[in-house]
């Protein structure tokens, strides 16, 4: 069995110290390159089918050079990744963070610490003004670089026809228009449109067919992702039934199978049998495939519905895993990003996946599904995998410890041995369907302007 060990430098090439009577900076004769380098790690990357020991370089934000072996050069900084997975940064399609009626800061923290460095959220309320809240936050320092839902409410409850809805969402409905019939302030409107996708909650509220068929026309003309609530199988059938072969997404699927409204293991069944269907795809809780079955916070499913998660995803019906977080939060998920590492290893180490498979549940597949719902390559260019041109985003994971011992998120570490790491903080960017916004300009505009001619 190989055995790990990091093996520090020599003190006077890493620590400040006074030596000789006076001040040695380590840094202050040495100019750096801005280059880092994993060195050691055993690659996994599904979309560009790698698997083996390679070497992997970023500059900035993005991955400059992957090969067998990447000579270190004086100024740059070298992460020996020896006997860890480097895995493409993980992408958590399904997790609340920030939402309206969250008062702490820890949930982005929890999701950098565990290895995720992009969360599409369909925050508390699901509100019209999420991309002005959350663009706010990210101008202040966040780690991790987030998405929004908004609620199909909201797309009901302004004074505005179908047609002038999705105009507003794709940035063409005249200000004067949406400040009058949509929201009144201005903020609002000209941000509204910097979302990926609409969720549908049925929980909260109760919405006609009239209704649910007006948000499935929405979102196929603006290219968004139409996520469902998916607990009972009723509502699962009902929704697939409105969708009229649009594309529609069952947010964590694999709760059917706690056996609130029936049958544990048949209600499980039918969320399986649906997602046979061409437009439709699930989503299964990392916390739901582990032996403890869920959390006492949340939901937890049986062992016979739960061997019917495994045969699906062995099958490869549903190939993609996210979290419904976060626990450390005001508004509580069903599972938690802390189950994501040790659901994958556990998927590998119980043959239920093999590691390729297992890591791209959580990188490759929700990225190729955001990128065929929106119809936009960017998801697939830059997030997902680790080829030349993609985003520094990586997750190393040691599978011996069943943690993420580093995240990085566009090139920045922001988390370390299941910790958040606060130099990381700003690191992450508001994520749309057209790309990432390094600064939404939200935050900003109370401190400062910038001069544009």
């Amino acid at each position: 069995m190989f055995e790990y060990k990091t093996q520090p430098p020599s003190p006077p090439d890493v620590l400040a110290m006074i030596k000789n009577g006076d001040l040695h900076d380590p840094l202050a004769k040495i100019e750096l390159t801005g280059r880092t380098i994993i060195k050691g790690g055993l690659v996994v990357d599904p979309a560009n089918e790698i698997e083996e020991v390679k070497d992997i370089a970023f500059v900035g934000k993005f991955i400059q050079e992957v090969a067998d072996d990447i000579k270190p050069e004086k100024g740059d900084k070298v992460i020996n990744a020896e006997g860890l997975w480097v895995v493409p940064g993980l992408v958590d399609i399904h997790v609340h963070l920030h939402g309206l009626y969250e008062v702490t800061t820890r949930p982005s923290d929890c999701a950098a610490a565990d290895g995720v460095t992009v969360g599409l959220s369909p925050d508390t309320a699901n509100s019209t003004i999420g991309p002005a809240l959350i663009g706010a936050e990210m101008d202040r320092g966040l780690p991790v670089s987030i998405g929004q839902y908004v609620g199909i409410h909201n797309l009901v409850v302004m004074d505005l026809s179908l047609d002038e809805v999705i105009a507003l969402y794709k940035g063409d409905l005249p200000e004067e228009v949406a400040v009058q019939k949509a929201v009144r302030v201005p903020i609002v409107a000209r941000t509204a449109g910097l979302v990926v996708g609409v969720k549908d909650n049925h929980n909260y509220w109760i919405c006609s067919d009239e209704t649910y068929d007006k948000c499935f026309e929405f979102a196929q003309q603006v290219g968004l992702i139409f996520m469902s609530h998916t607990q009972d199988p009723d509502h699962l059938r009902r929704m697939v039934d409105l969708s009229k072969g649009r594309d529609v997404y069952l947010g964590h699927s694999s709760a059917a199978g706690c056996g609130t409204f029936g049958d544990p293991a048949g209600d499980m069944k039918a969320v399986v049998e649906a997602c046979k269907l061409p437009n439709v795809t699930a989503e299964f809780l990392s916390v739901h495939l582990r032996a403890g079955l869920g959390n006492r916070e949340g939901i937890s499913v049986t062992k016979e519905s739960q061997q019917v998660l495994f045969d699906a995803l062995q099958d490869g019906t549903v190939d993609i895993i996210a979290s419904d977080g976060q626990n450390d939060a005001t508004m509580k998920g069903f599972g938690d990003t802390r189950e994501h590492v040790p659901c994958l290893v556990e998927l590998v180490e119980n043959g239920i996946l093999p590691l390729s498979k297992a890591i791209a549940t959580l990188t490759a597949n929700p990225v190729k599904y955001a990128a065929k719902v929106t119809r936009e390559d960017w998801w697939t260019k830059e997030l997902g995998h680790l080829g030349v041109g993609a985003r520094a985003n990586v997750t190393i994971i040691d599978k011996y410890d069943k943690l993420a011992t580093y995240t990085i998120c566009n090139g920045q570490i922001t988390g370390f041995e299941n910790r958040v790491v606060r130099r990381g903080y700003g690191a992450g960017g508001l994520v749309t369907k057209y790309g990432i916004v390094d600064c939404p300009g939200v935050g900003d505009l109370v401190m400062f302007g910038y001069v544009t001619e």
